[in-house]
């Protein structure tokens, strides 16, 4: 199992594709892993060279004890380091996406392209992540991940894929606790609205019209304000890449491509 260890943490990660193809970076939502790419891994994986990792405190990586959104970000440039790729296509998901933001206002010359979906440059309430920090740090992950599906998907998809909703409550249940509500309170602190201007990177925002927790409005305000992105809406809720996987693919595909 491929490791990269860290000062407080080592993280999970796995490399794919053609070793001279460009390098695509993969960042996980909160409470997933990197497994949570595997719908689009062998279309991506035949055109670049895919780096996924499990973000700090899920999947294999260990927790830290404490993190900020530059953590997070620093994280993802240690393993660019790391694997000598000086400069890589990136897509995240939710708190991978604003990772990706974090990156295209701070280190803009590590990226080729940034694709964000499922995010807003302010993600949710900042007490009502604390909260939720606390309440795991208390309880464990078990009530948490039982309601999770509420959040990351759709009625209806939830009906017609319970097999997806379970792996995805799976996730979040194996999280560590303690990593898990440091990410809450690295997001409780995040707000990059006023980085959005200077964000030159070429984006994609990809937003889904059922989307309760990151909203299409929010994505549609990032666009306008951001001088060189776009946006996608896709009929699904949070995690768009499991609940409209082809037409998730399709639109990242075409951007990466054209970038």
């Amino acid at each position: 199992m491929p490791m990269l260890k860290l000062a407080s943490h080592s993280l999970h990660y796995q490399l794919e594709g053609p070793p001279a193809a460009p390098a695509l970076l993969l960042s996980n939502s909160l409470g997933t892993t990197l497994d949570m790419w595997k719908p689009q891994l062998a279309a991506l994986s035949q055109r670049y060279r895919v780096l996924r990792y499990d973000v700090r405190g899920h999947g294999a990586s260990t927790a830290s004890a404490e993190c900020r959104l530059a953590d997070l970000a620093g994280d993802a440039l240690s393993l660019l380091d790391a694997l000598d790729i000086e400069r890589a296509h990136f897509c995240g998901i939710s708190m991978g996406g604003l990772t990706g933001l974090w990156l295209g206002a701070y280190a803009p010359e590590r990226l080729q392209c940034l694709v964000v979906s499922n995010s807003a440059a302010k993600i949710g309430e900042s007490e009502a992540w604390r909260q939720r920090a606390a309440q795991v740090r208390a309880e464990g992950m078990a009530e948490l991940a039982s309601s999770a599906h509420l959040r990351w998907f759709s009625a209806d998809f939830c009906a017609k894929a319970p097999d997806t909703v379970e792996q995805a409550r799976a996730w979040l249940a194996s999280a560590s606790p303690d990593g898990y509500a440091a990410c809450c309170e690295a997001l409780a602190d995040a707000d990059l609205r006023a980085d959005l201007p200077r964000i030159a990177t070429p984006t994609l925002l990809i937003a889904g019209s059922y989307d309760p927790v990151t909203t299409a409005a929010e994505a549609e305000r990032m666009a306008a304000a951001m001088p060189k992105a776009r946006l996608a809406l896709l009929p699904a809720s949070h995690l768009s890449n499991l609940e409209a996987p082809l037409a998730f693919e399709q639109a990242l595909l075409e951007f990466l491509d054209a970038s």
